[in-house]
């Protein structure tokens, strides 16, 4: 099995790449890629390999993009420390979707995905999979949260939710009202019970509601500002990498 890398970060190629070699040793690596342009002039330019781990964010963009310029047939896990992309992901040969940072054990299971869909992967013609995903609505996301607070148990709407935030190492909500709730689960744990449409994970320390959205500025170092319609503890930055991500969200939401 030939295997291509695209991901920005070497340490993360080199990692990956060794745990493919313990756990498939059998497969060879034949190409790390970088960015969308290495990787359209290489599937441009050679024969399509069995299989393709790729990173979604990449130094010159979303991964995405090079599917604008290049037909890929090849199956594709795709390997990320952000979990919004899943439903484009799926419409783009997914065989898997591994969150960073991910263990052998992922990519172990992530193999068996193939294996077990290795007849369905020999055709020489992918599935249209994005007329698949059309018939599919997008998750719902929770729509309730139980909070405590005064000695009582109330339940808080999503929608009335401007953004959950870390504060003082706790996870809290701020509601538009300016009510806050602690909460117990972390962000990591609730942007995968929100709906991707109408929240987003600015950083470590937020998750945002749209409606919450007043204004972005460009910022320092490529970075964006969010401002809300409500007051937050401190300012709410995108890094550079993130923010074609978010811009993109904003538009397509």
């Amino acid at each position: 099995m030939n295997i291509i890398i695209i991901e920005d970060e070497l340490k993360a190629a080199r990692s990956l790449e060794n745990m493919i070699a313990e756990v498939r040793p059998q497969a060879k690596v034949i190409a790390q890629l970088q960015s969308i342009e290495s990787s359209v002039k290489y599937l441009t330019e050679n024969k399509q390999p069995d299989l393709i781990f790729m990173d979604i964010q990449l130094s010159d963009g979303l991964c995405f993009e090079i599917f604008k310029s290049v037909k890929i047939t090849s199956p594709i896990i795709f390997c990320t420390a952000f979990d919004e992309y899943s439903l484009e992901a799926f419409k783009a040969n997914s065989v898997d979707y591994v969150l960073k940072p991910f263990s052998k054990t992922d990519i172990a299971d992530a193999f068996k995905k193939v294996d077990e869909l290795k007849n369905f992967f020999q055709q020489s013609i992918m599935p249209d999979l994005g007329s698949l995903l059309s018939q599919i609505a997008p998750p719902a996301g929770k729509k309730s949260f139980l909070v405590f607070k005064h000695n009582k148990y109330t339940t808080v709407s999503t929608d009335s939710i401007a953004f959950f935030y870390i504060r003082n190492e706790a996870t809290s909500i701020m509601c538009f009202d300016q009510q806050e709730y602690a909460l117990n689960q972390s962000l990591d744990q609730l942007i995968s019970l929100l709906s991707p449409v109408q929240f987003f994970r600015l950083n470590r320390q937020y998750i945002v509601n749209f409606s919450a959205i007043k204004e972005v500025e460009h910022y320092f170092m490529r970075k964006l500002f969010v401002k809300l319609t409500i007051p937050t503890p401190e300012k709410l930055l995108i890094n550079k990498e993130k923010a074609p991500v978010f811009l993109n969200w904003l538009e397509n939401r």
